[in-house]
């Protein structure tokens, strides 16, 4: 869990539901009131430490009660369990919860010489509601991950504490065991169904061929297969699918729109004859080589001179001119190309692409 400018991020969370009809009640269903956040967040946090903290997704599980005559906050760890499990969420272990009620007779609420007492085990509703203690443990057989306990008394000797951790510990080991028989482990191999997530490291000179103008080409993946292709400033992009069916299909678009023929190496500090296939107002865009993508070379560097137009210096379209190559920018990838430094009077040997390929 993080926090980011007073947001509250997490990757998994409980929605536990509880109608009235659940405890055979008339009533509507509106917002959430304080005992299904209780209840549900206490679920929550019984297989918040299960759940692996690096997962890709986020999780949400879903608990409705339809019928409740015991702990249904420790019955939702117990379904949420097997539930991640038979998902293919790889928890740390299975877990589950127990609660553990607590009966006594005493003279003038005196409980700190209790001695008729009787520790109950998974208790029922009328246990809950005519009981002196409400004790509730969840977690997996090595350990606890969470407690909530309700007394009704003005107190309890650590004895009666001791017995109901050691009752709780052993109940929830044989709970555990039951639902080994069903379910042990995450299910391998996943559901066909489940979602896929992977990383592309686009180059930053192609990451606008694969986006497309006006991020076309990122909206007919989304629509042609499902997925979605999220521009991601430390690893470029990140690209979510429903199903791995999905991901093959979107991943082989992509693969189409960045696939182009193998691009000659340039040399940082070469000169290369540049072809001009378009004029504008800030400068001439020109080509190195017949599959390369137009490169803007900007006024600035046409010329010694400052001028406004490539008009002013005769230039026209299909025009060769010699430009000397100083690689590609890191933030935009794009090509930095100079004719002016080579309005000198000597000047190295020219490289040309253009007329290689004609040949």
């Amino acid at each position: 869990m993080s926090f980011f400018s007073g947001i509250k991020e997490k990757n998994f969370f409980l929605h536990y539901e509880f109608p009235p009809y659940a405890t055979n009640e008339v009533g509507r269903s509106g917002p959430f009131q304080r005992r299904e956040l209780g209840h549900g967040a206490l679920a929550e946090r019984g297989l918040r430490s299960v759940v692996p903290t690096d997962f890709p997704f986020t999780i949400r599980l879903t608990s409705e009660v339809l019928e409740s005559n015991g702990s249904s906050s420790m019955a939702s760890v117990c379904g949420g369990s097997l539930a991640l499990m038979d998902a293919g969420v790889d928890i740390s272990a299975p877990a589950a919860g127990v609660a553990i009620g607590l009966v006594t007779r005493c003279e003038n609420d005196d409980t700190k010489h209790l001695t008729d007492y009787r520790i109950l085990t998974d208790i029922l509703g009328i246990e809950d509601y005519m009981g002196d203690m409400d004790f509730k443990m969840a977690g997996t057989k090595k350990g606890i991950s969470a407690i909530q306990v309700d007394v009704k008394v003005p107190g309890l000797p650590l004895k009666v504490i001791m017995e109901a951790v050691q009752a709780a510990t052993d109940a929830k080991s044989k709970i555990i065991d039951i639902m080994n028989k069903t379910i042990s482990k995450p299910r391998q191999p996943r559901k066909s169904n489940w979602p896929v997530s992977v990383t592309l490291d686009v180059p930053v000179h192609k990451r606008g061929k694969l986006i497309g103008p006006g991020g076309n080409n990122l909206k007919k993946i989304m629509l042609e297969t499902g997925a979605q292709v999220i521009p991601d400033e430390e690893a470029g992009f990140r690209v979510f699918a429903p199903n791995q069916e999905a991901m093959d299909e979107a991943q082989e678009m992509i693969n189409s729109l960045l696939k182009s023929e193998q691009e000659p190496q340039l040399e940082f500090g070469a000169i290369y004859t540049a072809k001009v296939v378009e004029l504008r107002e800030i400068g001439v865009m020109v080509t190195l080589y017949p599959t390369m993508v137009p490169a803007l070379l900007h006024n600035s560097q046409l010329d010694q001179r400052k001028i406004n137009h490539p008009s002013a210096l005769g230039l026209e379209v299909g025009q060769e001119i010699q430009v000397k190559y100083f690689g590609r920018d890191p933030v935009s990838g794009l090509m930095r190309l100079s004719r002016k430094v080579l309005q000198s009077p000597t000047s190295p040997g020219i490289k040309n692409f253009q007329e290689t390929s004609n040949r």
